[in-house]
């Protein structure tokens, strides 16, 4: 009886401690939106936080775009071959790479890169007390801080995202055309007949969602790092787990939305 119990109290206090980091990041979000809305505003930060989240993460996200793109051409034709179905490769390339490979990889790359920078850097402000530091210049720090890289995460990543299309759609081009015996224009014409605005528009939809959870979970988690130089080593680490987790979980829940 006892270890019954002792089982459901372990249960229950996981269940709490979900509970309460819901909740708290639930509150962290809304004060960092809240902030976004409200004066006074820091232009020049939020430009600085889109150079960063997109004009420096396009190197990475376009040659993850590129070679799924080619991959994704090799591997339809290998399937499709053996059914006859060659000519359906331009469509699931386009499709798969607008709907769900260009939101998605793009977004566990800039999550990787974005969600740890900001996480490291919020987090070496929070414990060299330069946070509270900003507090005594009656600066407040989630408007300093949080609400320019929330917003700048939510209106680069759908850039990003229209970029990866784009390339995800050439590489598959490439592979088509040099290796699997198609024309460029039989190719082109097929992609640009097949895809609807629907299928783009969901995909931009899901890359602004991913980016605001990218940069909420790199700002809460650095905002609340304690202990030094290992808080911030973990609460750099808990941003990216938190970040992509919730990517994948999201981008369910999305399509559930969109074409369930």
């Amino acid at each position: 009886m006892t270890l019954i119990l002792s089982f459901l109290a372990a249960i229950g206090r996981g269940a709490l401690g979900a509970c309460r980091a819901l909740g708290a990041v639930a509150l962290f979000a809304l004060a960092g939106v809240s902030h976004v809305v409200r004066p006074p505003f820091y232009p020049r930060l939020v430009l600085r936080a889109f150079l960063e989240i997109g004009y420096f993460s396009l190197p990475v996200v376009s040659l993850t775009a590129v070679f799924t793109g080619m991959v994704l051409a090799l591997q339809s034709y290998s399937g499709f071959s053996r059914f006859g179905a060659e000519s359906a490769i331009a469509n699931v390339v386009v499709l798969s790479i607008t709907r769900e490979l260009g939101p998605v990889l793009a977004g566990l790359m800039v999550a990787g890169r974005i969600g740890a920078a900001f996480a490291a850097e919020i987090g070496t402000m929070r414990v060299t007390d330069q946070i509270d530091a900003l507090t005594t210049l009656s600066t407040n720090p989630m408007k300093y801080l949080v609400a320019p890289r929330l917003l700048a995460g939510t209106i680069a990543m759908p850039l990003l995202v229209v970029v990866a299309d784009i390339l995800g759609v050439m590489g598959g081009w490439l592979v088509g055309t040099t290796q699997l015996n198609f024309t460029s224009i039989t190719y082109l014409t097929s992609t640009l007949n097949f895809v609807q605005p629907e299928d783009v528009l969901s995909g931009l939809v899901k890359a602004a969602v991913f980016g605001f959870v990218i940069t909420l979970m790199g700002c809460y988690h650095g905002y609340n790092s304690r202990g030094g130089a290992q808080g911030v080593g973990a609460a750099t680490t808990s941003a990216v787990v938190a970040s992509s987790i919730l990517i994948l979980a999201l981008d369910y829940v999305l399509t559930a939305m969109f074409f369930g």
